[in-house]
């Protein structure tokens, strides 16, 4: 009965690529309810009963006996990634809608087909220990994220972001292979139950950092980012914001079940995850900053969240290793709420993004404007989602970093010097991180909604449908019932904790019941007393006659559009305070002093990121040397018949003087 309830759902994701066309988003939409109610129901039972036993779910195929897992920290992820690949789903109908004209029905077949694959390969990282199955999984998520972002394939730039992201993703998956073979030779085990039995015998920091650049791939910490800000603009917007609420947490994931193995240096450990996530951070949100690409602002802004998470991981592997439980609570606890989090709010901003691009076909924040007339309720969705990822009251952001802050407040009160030092400086940068980010995402609304339309674009009245508008709604429920309500969701999370770390909870829920309580009754007078506010505006003006005047109109109204504020020009003087980071280049062709009559000019600047920068020119190299290899290719046997000859005797001489 297991075997069949595993297999269903495999079996039900081909009849996608085969059924009719006027069916088949009801068909996967059908197909995805059935995973997640699969999944979710034992899930959450593991989650609100975490010191039960793990359940095992036994199938038989070719590679024999492949075991499912789950246990509480698996059972927490599936429910956020159950939740994020509905709304992605509903959020999908609508969006794609306009692409129906240009696309053939196999191309949209393969799109649901992968989009399922996605969702089944995502639970089934989380619920593998072997590792063989768990690799075959992971290589599963890479190739079907591979397939959803190829959607518009006919654009070069598309597929080149593509084939570059299943590169590094590959990458990715060779480290941890060689991390898995490395276990394996000392333990003879191959998966992460070879984990403990090595980390109690040997070093444990080579190893799981190893572990750690290979899931820092799919992550997006710096270094190992680069993939990220190319892909999220290149993909459709409910995949991207998939991409970004839940897949990229699989990385996390990987982290956090690793750590879970770790037996010694968890203070090393700690303090290097943090200062990656603290340089992950303050990176992402300056690069966000710049930005003209609306997309793209927000993949950047995923990098900065993923430093905040690892922040909170870091700290939480700090209280382990000086055995202090209230760090690892409040470390652990905020990280993994903010993962939580950020696939609430940023799913948001995408799906929102989404909709100005499904209406005015630009992704350039130059170009838009004013949108706040013609889309007032993606307007004010996008406005709730950065409120949200800005981490402000009431809404849940605010709950998970304030969370981390305890933790790091927590942590000064310290003998050694360095952890009171390291402590106060991650507060300063986390501070800096939140400052930035409020600046980042008030030009993101700003210049998007505000305003007047700078470029004359059209807007399409209508372009979101009901069905794009319901699944933002639900996400913003959810915000707000987070941000009022948090220990709804922290207290299962801090269970959870609890029994993965093997420290107890208890003595520091009443603390943050407290904290929090007091929070939450603040949110909701806040928010009492806007509406108020508002009611009692409406009822002062509604017997009056309301006269609307130019967005610019308080004394002076501006001559034409192009005098507002571009992204370029609001951002300029922090980017260039942050020049030396930005490696910001400059389009313009200066004025000789003969040319009298000077001709027609345009001045762009172009951040580009360094680390871009560098694989690109390793990327250039590599080419180069292939090319010069490639000049082996003769096709002459007798110069191949050399090479084998040539091959040959290099081993002869190796075997001669026992190097191999």
């Amino acid at each position: 009965m297991e075997n069949i309830a595993i297999l269903t759902p495999v079996i039900l994701s081909f009849f996608i690529l085969v059924i009719p066309s006027g069916i088949r988003y009801g068909y996967t939409l059908l197909v995805t309810l059935f995973i997640i109610l699969l999944t979710s129901v034992p899930a959450a039972n593991t989650l609100f009963h975490p010191s039960q036993a793990a359940l095992l779910y036994l199938a038989g195929g070719p590679m024999g006996s492949i075991t499912f897992t789950l246990d509480s920290l698996s059972a927490f992820f599936i429910l956020v990634t159950n939740f994020t690949v509905l709304t992605g789903l509903l959020y999908s109908n609508g969006y794609l809608n306009s692409y129906r004209e240009n696309k053939t029905p196999a191309r949209f077949a393969l799109h649901y087909f992968s989009y399922v694959w996605l969702h089944i390969s995502m639970l089934c990282v989380l619920m593998l220990r072997e590792g063989t199955a768990f690799l075959i999984a992971w290589e599963l998520m890479a190739v079907a994220s591979f397939m959803l972002i190829l959607f518009e394939a006919e654009k070069r730039s598309t597929l080149k972001t593509a084939v570059n992201y299943l590169i590094q993703m590959h990458v990715g998956l060779v480290l941890l292979i060689i991390a898995f073979l490395l276990a394996e030779s000392a333990t003879g085990k191959f998966g992460f139950d070879a984990l403990p039995v090595y980390f109690s015998a040997h070093p444990n920091v080579p190893l799981f950092f190893l572990f750690f650049a290979g899931f820092a791939i799919k992550a997006g910490f710096i270094p190992f980012h680069t993939w990220l800000p190319e892909a999220h603009p290149a993909a459709p917007s409910h995949v991207s914001g998939v991409m970004s609420g839940v897949m990229i947490k699989m990385g996390i994931f990987g982290i956090v079940r690793v750590l879970t193995y770790v037996q010694s240096d968890l203070y090393t450990i700690g303090i290097l995850i943090m200062v990656i996530a603290v340089f992950t951070g303050l990176y992402g949100i300056v690069m966000s900053i710049v930005q003209t690409d609306l997309k793209k602002l927000l993949a950047y802004s995923t990098i900065e969240n993923v430093g905040i998470i690892g922040t909170g991981i870091g700290l939480g592997a700090i209280g382990l290793g000086l055995n202090q439980p209230a760090l690892t609570i409040l470390g652990f606890g905020g990280g993994l709420f903010h993962l939580l989090n950020h696939s609430l709010f940023k799913s948001l901003l995408f799906y929102s993004a989404g909709s100005v691009y499904k209406a005015t076909h630009t992704r350039n924040i130059e170009s838009l404007g004013g949108l706040v007339h013609t889309m007032p309720r993606t307007a004010a969705l996008f406005l709730f989602g950065s409120v949200a990822i800005c981490a402000l009251p009431p809404l849940n952001g605010f709950i998970s970093e304030i969370l981390i802050y305890y933790g790091l407040f927590a942590g000064l009160q310290a003998s050694s010097v360095f952890q009171t030092m390291s402590m106060l400086m991650t507060i300063l940068a986390l501070a800096m991180i939140g400052g930035l980010a409020l600046f980042g995402f008030s030009k993101a609304f700003g210049l998007t909604f505000l305003g007047t339309n700078r470029s004359g674009l059209h807007v399409e009245e209508n372009a979101v449908t009901p069905g794009m508008l319901f699944p933002k709604l639900l996400i913003a429920a959810v915000i707000l019932l987070i941000g009022l309500a948090p220990m709804l969701f922290l207290s299962p999370l801090m269970g959870m904790i609890g029994v993965q770390f093997h420290v107890n909870p208890e003595p520091l829920v009443g603390p943050l019941v407290f904290a929090l309580s007091k929070i939450s009754m603040m949110g909701i007078i806040l928010i009492l007393f806007v509406v108020g506010f508002l009611y009692l505006r409406m009822r002062v003006l509604k017997p009056a006659k309301v006269a609307y005047g130019a967005t610019w109109g308080c004394g002076y109204t501006a001559g034409t559009a192009r005098q507002q504020y571009t992204a370029t020009s609001y951002a300029a003087n922090f980017a260039e305070l942050a020049n030396p980071a930005l490696n910001e280049r400059t389009d313009y062709c200066e004025i000789p002093e003969e040319e009298i009559f000077p001709k027609k000019r345009s001045f762009s600047l172009r951040p580009t990121d360094i680390f871009q920068s560098v694989f690109d020119k390793i990327t250039d190299y590599s080419m180069l040397a292939l090319k010069k290899i490639a000049r082996l290719q003769t096709g002459n046997i007798q110069h191949y018949i050399l090479y084998a000859f040539i091959f040959m005797l290099i081993i002869f001489v190796l075997l001669y003087l026992n190097i191999i």
